[in-house]
């Protein structure tokens, strides 16, 4: 996962508005004579039949503290050095999609297993359409507004059985990896929304929870959005990428969502570290969210 550092940190103070009164008007007015720049549009409510009764009585794992994540699963060799000499207990896995940037050779349900015994908890995550607008190169596949609700539901499927292909059951988490895009495109806003929507909906009906990862400034924004107009169904856990080397999972734009153990925060990325002998470039995180169970 990569995160695009906002080229003015005054974007941030934009989320908060994202919710609240998207509309032109006295107060954009006020805004601009204020020198700050007017809210972007609101994100319609999309609202599904919400089959989550099949996650009743479903095994539910949670984790508190320090994650990492890698481009390419670890050895096991690596996994061992740096459970005994890193401050990690997670460690984020690219269990599926189709625009993953790296291979999983080693990556099946005996790496699971062996991790597991060593006292490692997992971060599933699927990669696969993208925003409609967004504009970086790789990933080039994205999400088509038109379809966006069935096309969630057809990347679950394809997330399900990369969970089933490496042993993780039901219950699990699967974090859908949506990279920066421009903000405050509501078209490209409500498409991403509307596809998450259909990707929760797909994952509860077979007995999964949903993970969302994305910038906060670009996904975690408009699905804030989404959720305060009464979007649903909304996925389980979230987990937002702004890399200012704070480990906390506490954000002033998601006051009062998300927050029953239900968040992780990615503070920095590429970074190289070396513990018990053995370097990796990973990306950090801080969690207080679901792992997989």
């Amino acid at each position: 996962m990569r995160y695009l550092r906002p080229a003015s940190l005054a974007a941030a103070s934009l989320v908060l508005l994202l919710a609240t009164d998207g509309g032109a008007g006295s107060s954009a007015e006020a805004l601009a004579a204020a020198g700050a720049p007017a809210p972007p549009p609101r994100i319609r409510a999309t609202v599904l039949d919400d089959p989550a009764g099949p996650l009743q009585g479903l095994h539910r794992e949670v984790f508190e503290g320090a994650g990492f994540d890698a481009c390419t699963a670890p050895s096991l060799e690596t996994l061992k050095a740096w459970r005994a000499d890193s401050p990690y207990g997670a460690v984020g896995i690219y269990t599926s999609g189709a625009q993953r940037a790296c291979g999983q050779p080693r990556l099946t349900a005996d790496w699971i297993r062996q991790a597991r015994a060593m006292g490692w908890r997992f971060v599933p995550v699927h990669v696969g359409l993208q925003a409609p607008c967004r504009t970086q190169a790789g990933k080039p596949r994205r999400i088509d507004p038109a379809d966006a609700v069935q096309q969630g539901r057809d990347e679950a499927g394809v997330a399900v059985r990369g969970l089933k292909a490496v042993g993780l059951g039901k219950g699990s988490p699967v974090y859908l990896d949506i990279e920066s895009y421009p903000p405050q495109d509501p078209a490209c806003g409500q498409a991403v929304v509307d596809f998450t929507l259909g990707w929760t909906q797909a994952l509860h009906a077979a007995g999964y929870r949903s993970g969302f990862y994305s910038s906060l400034d670009s996904g975690i924004a408009d699905l804030a959005a989404a959720a305060r107009a009464g979007a649903a169904p909304l996925p389980d856990a979230l987990w937002y990428a702004r890399w200012d080397d704070r480990p906390s999972t506490d954000h002033a734009s998601l006051r009062g969502l998300w927050t029953r153990h239900q968040r992780i925060h990615q503070y920095r990325g590429d970074v190289e570290e070396t513990h018990g002998g053995v370097t990796l470039t990973v990306d950090r995180n801080q969690l207080d969210a679901l792992v997989a169970a």
